[in-house]
């Protein structure tokens, strides 16, 4: 069977980004008989970046959750938690950073593009630095056989399977090498066309709805070469076709509003009502969804608690091994 860690920081509510290049194949997976998945809110991770204000965090984390239960992930299938909530993290990430070389860490793509990116914050820090050992821990801790991940993450995947060789290599094997499990990261664009991003500001949430989804599609950039509604256009230079590909699963609508578009018989509004009533049809259970979930907040806490209670037990039982492998005396033997 296949074990699968998969987790999200808590930035505050997801966007339609995070379900079609993530949570959709989270789901996938958590059908699967032959897989058993964790999924953690990664609290730990929320300070790497943003230690110097973190009084949203709480918010961030329930946010995070609603969304997560919205679109169907379930908790009685897998354990869902706080990362904070589980010790045993930051036990092997502290053991695990004792042993990883700076350098590896220093060569780590993403290091010296994220400095560049947030050059608004001081992230010369130690734990900045470090964010691979952790997110190493994460999946370490579970003895995860395979991590889902897009093809931006696989350098991540392999700082994790180094470290996991290093360690066995030093002491004894306690840790898979987990295996890089690529997942087909669909095109979903903002409103503006670029990236759909919280941090651009063209983002079409999760939560949104009918009317906030419809104002934010009305107001997508299309083709620029089509000024009048008779010009043709061209759907592979449009954002809402894009978003038309991922969400619009009716094969035969989307063959004729290619086709509309090209030949200048449908106008922009026109196909954007289109996608907006196909996503509306998709989200309608999933608001009702987070409605319900959001209406009792002791099920939300009972959720957590329960998910960190299953996944100490599994990350307890590696880290005794680690503990053991690396030579630290029990504190309950005589």
């Amino acid at each position: 069977m296949k074990r699968i860690f998969s987790g999200m920081r808590p930035t505050g509510k997801l966007h339609l980004g995070h379900m079609a290049g993530a949570l959709t194949n989270w789901l996938k997976l958590q059908r699967d008989p032959n897989v058993e998945c964790f999924f953690g809110i990664v609290d730990w991770h929320a300070m790497t970046s943003n230690y110097a204000d973190m009084t949203s965090l709480k918010v961030n984390c329930e946010e995070v959750l609603l969304d997560w239960l919205a679109v169907g992930l379930d908790p009685e299938k897998s354990p869902i938690f706080l990362q904070s909530h589980v010790h045993q993290h930051v036990e092997l990430a502290l053991a695990l950073g004792m042993l990883t070389p700076l350098g590896w860490l220093e060569r780590c793509p993403t290091y010296k593009e994220q400095i560049l990116n947030l050059s608004n914050k001081d992230l010369g820090t130690y734990g900045f630095l470090g964010y691979p050992v952790l997110m190493a821990a994460d999946i370490l801790i579970y003895k995860a056989t395979d991590v889902p991940v897009g093809e931006d993450q696989t350098a991540h995947l392999e700082l994790a399977r180094a470290i996991a060789n290093r360690f066995n290599n030093f002491y004894r094997p306690v840790f898979p090498e987990p295996q890089i499990m690529l997942t087909a990261t669909p095109k979903v664009p903002g409103t503006d066309g670029r990236k759909m991003s919280k941090s651009y500001g063209n983002s079409l949430m999760i939560s949104d709805r009918a009317d906030a989804l419809w104002e934010k599609i009305r107001t997508m950039v299309t083709d620029p070469a089509r000024i009048r509604k008779t010009d043709p256009g061209d759907p592979n230079k449009c954002p809402v076709w894009d978003l038309h590909k991922v969400f619009n699963g009716d094969e035969a609508s989307k063959c004729q509003l290619a086709a509309d578009c090209r030949a200048g018989a449908i106008g922009c509004i026109q196909c954007k009502r289109v996608l907006s009533d196909r996503l509306n049809e998709m989200m309608t259970p999933i608001w009702d969804r987070r409605d319900r979930f959001s209406s009792q907040p002791g099920l939300m806490e009972d959720i957590l608690a329960d998910g960190a209670a299953r996944a100490s037990a599994v990350a307890e039982c590696t880290m005794a091994e680690a503990r053991e492998a690396i030579g630290f005396i029990h504190p309950y033997r005589k």
